[in-house]
């Protein structure tokens, strides 16, 4: 089996084939402009002849005599003769040949075809191929008889062939002829290696395979990976990619703002959010994006965004803050109680057994004062044995930890009382670190507020620190994250888990300045919370 014929090479045979195609339809055109101009040009000189036979006082008494008809012959072979003409051929008023070049015509009827002869009329046209004039011979008025027809001349010539039109043709016409010829190869070649040069000098059969072997490696690595042109249109995306951002079937082609995603997820799609790893929150995942801006020739032609599911990685993450913040509460209950023993044992040392007697009342009555407090307020034992922890972590601190005066908690179904948990701790670690800043110190304290609000629990997470500063104020619900986020630090993420917990059920979260941060989570109760 012969090998398949190159991508160059197919381009320029169908090339020569157009080129061969035009130069045909150019060369029957000439041909029936060339077929046009001998039709006029020699069509007249025929019908010349043919009157000058017909107006001939010997032809017209010839054919008026029935005697005197020898000299016909004579007329027309000297008409034929002189005029360059094939036949010259003279008939009676019956149509029948009297005279003419082929003697096996003579006395045969003279075809007319379409001619007007007979009306008495002159006509030139083409009959059988052959260019024809036709006139009638017009007899002397006598014996009361008007002009009449005694006999017709016709004269005619070979129609040339195409060859014989296209050699006469024009030297303009051949000229065009020739060039168009040049240019068309010279077109064709140029193509044919600009074709190659975009191609890289790849076969149609490579191209393919280069395409499948993509298509394939897009589709088949674990990481989204989504493509943009300079208009953020999405250009390509696999399918990873299109179940981390949860888009449509019909995403390629559109524009991402008019996609229905957050704020935050566009911001990093289009770029204007910049840096590495940036993390969005999507359909309940925690992704992690890093977009690539993308040049050619200095020139930039789109960007392409990869995507890595950080949803697991995240929940294990909280799980060992969990822990460690665990950790952190019964570390600093057993420095408090170790604190307290020392006193204890100092004052026993000392011989002043009613103090110790009265410490140790002091501390059981302020100890069992909270845990009265918490429990007397929070209906729920996980959210209540979530404070009471972090009250212990917060007075290691020197921080206090206080519970509003008008809050109120009955028991909650399981899951919200994974999210009451998860929004409490995340907002009650989030004033710890912010008191723990080199702005705060003093006389620190961070009030909790735990109520129901209609169908739905209202969190207020009051601190006194310094509050957020206004350049992230606006943003850092809103993007799903601050500035520690961005390098995976607990207290920018606690805060997008914490709104996700609350816009996954219908609700929200907000924060404001309020002597310090004020934080407002507001979790809708029943099932018919958002997925």
């Amino acid at each position: 089996m012969s090998p398949a014929r190159s991508l160059a090479g197919q381009l320029l045979a169908w090339q020569m084939v157009i080129v061969l195609a035009v130069l045909g339809c150019v060369a029957g055109f000439s041909a029936v402009q060339a077929g046009r101009g001998f039709v006029d040009a020699e069509g007249g000189k025929l019908l010349s002849v043919a009157e000058n036979v017909a107006a001939t006082p010997g032809v017209r008494g010839s054919l008026a005599d029935p005697v005197r008809r020898d000299p016909l012959a004579t007329f027309a072979e000297s008409a034929r003769t002189l005029s360059g003409a094939d036949s010259v051929i003279i008939t009676g008023v019956d149509r029948r040949v009297l005279a003419g070049p082929d003697p096996d015509r003579l006395h045969a009827p003279l075809p007319l075809g379409e001619s007007t002869v007979a009306r008495g009329r002159a006509w030139v046209g083409v009959l059988d191929g052959r260019l024809t004039a036709h006139v009638p011979v017009m007899g002397t008025p006598g014996d009361g008889r008007g002009p009449h027809i005694i006999g017709i001349v016709a004269a005619d010539r070979a129609m040339p062939g195409l060859l014989a039109r296209l050699t006469d043709s024009p030297a303009g016409a051949l000229a065009l002829l020739g060039i168009a010829t040049l240019l068309g190869v010279a077109g064709s070649l140029l193509v044919t290696w600009w074709v190659k040069r975009q191609t890289l000098g790849l076969e149609p059969r490579e191209i393919t395979g280069l395409v499948e072997h993509r298509e394939a490696l897009l589709h088949g690595i674990k990481e989204g990976v989504l493509a943009m042109d300079q208009q953020h249109r999405i250009t390509l995306v696999n399918d990873q990619a299109r179940g981390l951002l949860a888009l449509p079937p019909g995403c390629l082609g559109a524009a991402v703002d008019d996609l229905e995603v957050n704020d935050r997820l566009r911001d990093v799609l289009t770029g204007r959010a910049r840096g590495a790893d940036q993390i969005v929150l999507r359909a309940g995942r925690v992704l992690v994006l890093n977009r690539m801006p993308i040049a050619r020739g200095g020139q930039r032609i789109g960007a392409v965004v990869t995507l890595r599911d950080r949803t697991e990685l995240a929940a294990l993450r909280e799980e060992l803050e969990t822990a460690a913040r665990a950790t952190d509460t019964l570390r600093a209950q057993a420095h408090e109680f170790t604190n307290r023993l020392h006193t204890i044992a100092g004052l026993i040392e000392l011989g002043e057994y009613d103090e110790v007697r009265n410490y140790v009342d002091l501390v059981s009555r302020t100890r069992r004062r909270w845990q009265d407090q918490v429990t007397a307020r929070i209906g729920d034992p996980a959210v209540a044995a979530l404070l009471i922890a972090k009250a212990s972590l917060a007075a290691e601190r020197g921080i206090g930890l206080r519970l509003a005066e008008d809050s109120r908690l009955e028991a909650v179904d399981e899951p919200l009382s994974a999210d009451l948990v998860t929004v409490v701790g995340n907002l009650v670690e989030n004033a710890l670190d912010a008191l723990a800043s080199p702005a705060g110190g003093g006389d620190d304290w961070i009030e909790v507020a735990i109520r129901h609000d209609g169908d739905a629990v209202a969190v207020v997470v009051r601190d006194s620190g310094p509050g957020v500063a206004p350049d992230i104020a606006a943003e850092v619900f809103a993007h799903g994250f601050t500035t520690k986020a961005a390098g995976y630090g607990p207290r920018g993420l606690g805060l997008a888990l914490t709104r996700q917990a609350c816009t996954r059920r219908g609700g929200s979260v907000e924060v404001r300045n309020a002597g310090g941060a004020e934080f407002t989570a507001r979790l809708p109760a029943g099932a018919g919370a958002a997925p």
